[in-house]
């Protein structure tokens, strides 16, 4: 018999690092780790000084008042009111104290029950799963250009350098109705789950994101992304959660 078919527990340790990156003085991003109840997420703020780093923040916060829930669903909707209020009360604080101006964030949240994975996201903020050395992209991004890859109207190629590669389309805190993009999936022994933001794949490659992954210790491997990307010089904030399935009693 193998793992799935006897579902033997699985021990999920995880690993989260957040760095300003190679330009940005200050970190509008924000992680959020919490493996007793299989939940962790990160956020990129977005609003300049004082006001993406709240946006982010203030989704990290709202999941920190989750507590275990009994049931895959009930998971999954204490999640999306969580952070449909937060959208609430992120418009709110735009117009009382910034004058309406955007202020927003986005977010990529996974949470894991048993063999069952869960991603809710808005925006770019990504999930990959690392499975049988193969690294996959589990997130669609909401932005202008992965739009128009989808449509056939550019290339990936043409993607990586187009003048609007930085704008998205969805985002907590900048339109007052919220829809978060949900995947569901089995989530195996051995599999590794990469939540990050966008200050990551920009400045670090698919081969060179693997490459870090395949390390045996979270620790390690979210060392190594954080190193990776400072090493190219990365423009943007960077911010990693790193999630692995093992029977090993083992912990980093």
């Amino acid at each position: 018999m193998n793992d799935i078919t006897i579902r033997r527990p699985i021990l999920w340790s995880s690993a989260a690092a957040t760095d300003p990156g190679a330009v940005r003085a200050m970190n509008e991003d924000a992680i959020f780790s919490n493996p007793t109840i299989g939940l962790w997420a990160v956020a990129d703020g977005m609003g300049g000084h004082e006001a993406g780093d709240v946006a982010s923040n203030m989704i990290a916060e709202s999941l920190n008042q989750i507590g275990a829930q009994a049931q895959v669903d009930d998971f999954i909707s204490t999640i999306e009111d969580s952070i449909k209020a937060v959208n609430h009360r992120l418009l709110e604080y735009a117009h009382s104290q910034h004058q309406g101006r955007i202020i927003g964030s986005t977010v990529a949240i996974l949470f894991i029950m048993e063999q069952t994975g869960v991603c809710l996201w808005a925006g770019d903020s990504r999930l990959y799963r690392l499975r049988n050395n193969e690294l996959k992209q589990m997130t669609i991004d909401h932005s202008h250009v992965s739009e128009l890859v989808r449509d056939g109207l550019i290339s990936l190629e043409e993607a990586e350098s187009h003048p609007e590669a930085n704008v998205i389309t969805r985002a907590v805190g900048t339109y007052e109705h919220l829809q978060l993009d949900i995947e569901v999936f089995d989530a195996r022994v051995g599999d590794s789950f990469l939540l990050c933001s966008d200050g990551l794949y920009n400045a670090v490659g698919h081969e060179k994101i693997l490459s870090c992954l395949l390390n045996e210790r979270v620790t390690t491997a979210t060392d190594c992304l954080i190193e990776a990307a400072l090493h190219n010089n990365a423009a943007d904030n960077v911010s990693v959660v790193l999630v692995k399935g093992s029977h090993s009693n083992i912990t980093d």
